[in-house]
């Protein structure tokens, strides 16, 4: 198995490419703001072949690189529809002007092929098997996707900003609900295996043993603060 990701943008959103091993296809996720280039040396440093984006959810730091990214690699885009027009319309998504200082050039839009996403939907990409889960809370259209154990790796989640080393995604955004999300991550997280390893959207990778353990969301959901990680 082979993830490699790295940082990109204003926000430092996390961009990862999968694949069975090096050399063959692989499954791009959330290449957002800035990250085309990144998406690029990745895939010639790996020499991987894109087969599809898959996105966790439609905020603009997750999606920015969508249409470059698939328009160059003829590939579809996976997205749940409740945050689809997210694509088209991220001022609306946010309740807040972008900032054309920060975002710099933007191209905002839907790819020609984009394929919705739903709770429980098996997608076989690339050799992989990702299951998708919806997680409201950060954003009503929210997924995670999973991938089992295999081999030589523990199960793997990649959780968007769902949930964080330490924390969890903020709820404060048009579409938003802390209640809505505390029930994701009782639902989607709370009932893996300690093992699994979480990519998330932003920051480091952790695992759900370490949050079940430290993480103030999943050890007292009812006294857990405000959260304002995320874009």
């Amino acid at each position: 198995m082979l993830i490699a990701g790295f940082p990109a943008g204003a926000w430092g959103t996390n961009c990862y490419l999968v694949a069975p091993a090096a050399g063959e296809e692989c499954v791009i996720v959330d290449p957002g703001h800035q990250a085309a280039q990144g998406v690029e040396e990745t895939l010639r440093k790996h020499r991987l072949k894109p087969v599809a984006v898959v996105l966790t959810h439609g905020h603009i730091d997750h999606v920015a690189s969508v249409v470059p990214v698939c328009g160059a690699k003829n590939v579809p885009a996976w997205i749940h529809p409740e945050d689809r027009f997210m694509m088209s319309d991220p001022e609306k998504a946010l309740g807040r002007s972008l900032g054309a200082q920060l975002m710099g050039e933007l191209t905002v839009g839907e790819p020609d092929d984009v394929r919705e996403l739903h709770d429980g939907t098996e997608l076989k990409l690339a050799g992989l098997d990702l299951t998708v889960s919806h997680a409201p809370g950060h954003t009503k259209g929210s997924v995670t996707f999973g991938l089992p154990e295999a081999a030589d790796i523990p199960p793997i989640l990649f959780s968007g900003d769902l949930l964080f080393a330490g924390s969890v995604g903020r709820t404060d955004f048009p579409g938003g609900s802390h209640a809505d999300l505390l029930k994701s991550l009782a639902r989607v997280c709370l009932p893996l295996e300690d093992s699994t390893v979480v990519l998330s959207g932003h920051g480091p990778q952790t695992t759900i043993g370490q949050e079940r353990a430290t993480n103030p969301y999943l050890r007292g959901l009812d006294d857990a603060p405000a959260p304002r990680r995320g874009m």
